[in-house]
C-alpha cells in the first residue's frame, strides 16, 4: 500500500478518536451510567479515548513525511489533517447530534477548505 493512502487513513482513524475523545462526552448524559460522573471523570475518559487518536496521529505524520520517505511535506500534511478533522466532526455531528444541521454556510466552508488543498498542494 502506498505511503500516501495510508497517512491518509491513519489521519482517518485518528480524528476518529479525537473527535469521540472531544466531542462524544457531550452524549454522556443521554446514558444513565455516565449522568453522575463529575468533570475530573469526564476528563479521564476522555483522555483514554484521546491516546488512541496519538497511536494513529503519530505513525501518519512520520509516514507521510517527505523527509520520513513519504509524499508530503509538513504543509500538506498539516491541511490534509484539517480537512479530515472537519469531515470526521461533520459525520459524527449528523450521525449523533440529531439537533445539530449541517447548512449551506458549512458546505461553502468546505469549498473553501478544498481550495486551500488545492493550493497548497499547488506546485
Amino acid at each position: 500500500m502506498n505511503k500516501g493512502l495510508i497517512t491518509i487513513l491513519l489521519l482517518v482513524l485518528s480524528n476518529t478518536f479525537m473527535t469521540f475523545a472531544w466531542y462524544g462526552h457531550l452524549k454522556f448524559k443521554e446514558f444513565s451510567w455516565f449522568g453522575s460522573l463529575g468533570l475530573i471523570a469526564i476528563i479521564l475518559i476522555s483522555w483514554g479515548i484521546a491516546f488512541f487518536e496519538y497511536i494513529f496521529q503519530v505513525p501518519a505524520n512520520r509516514i507521510g513525511f517527505n523527509s520520513n520517505g513519504g509524499p508530503f511535506n509538513l504543509w500538506q500534511l498539516k491541511v490534509i489533517q484539517e480537512v479530515i478533522t472537519l469531515s470526521v466532526f461533520t459525520v459524527f455531528t449528523v450521525a449523533f447530534f440529531k439537533t445539530e444541521t449541517f447548512r449551506m454556510n458549512h458546505l461553502i466552508g468546505f469549498v473553501f477548505l478544498i481550495l486551500a488543498v488545492y493550493f497548497i498542494f499547488k506546485k
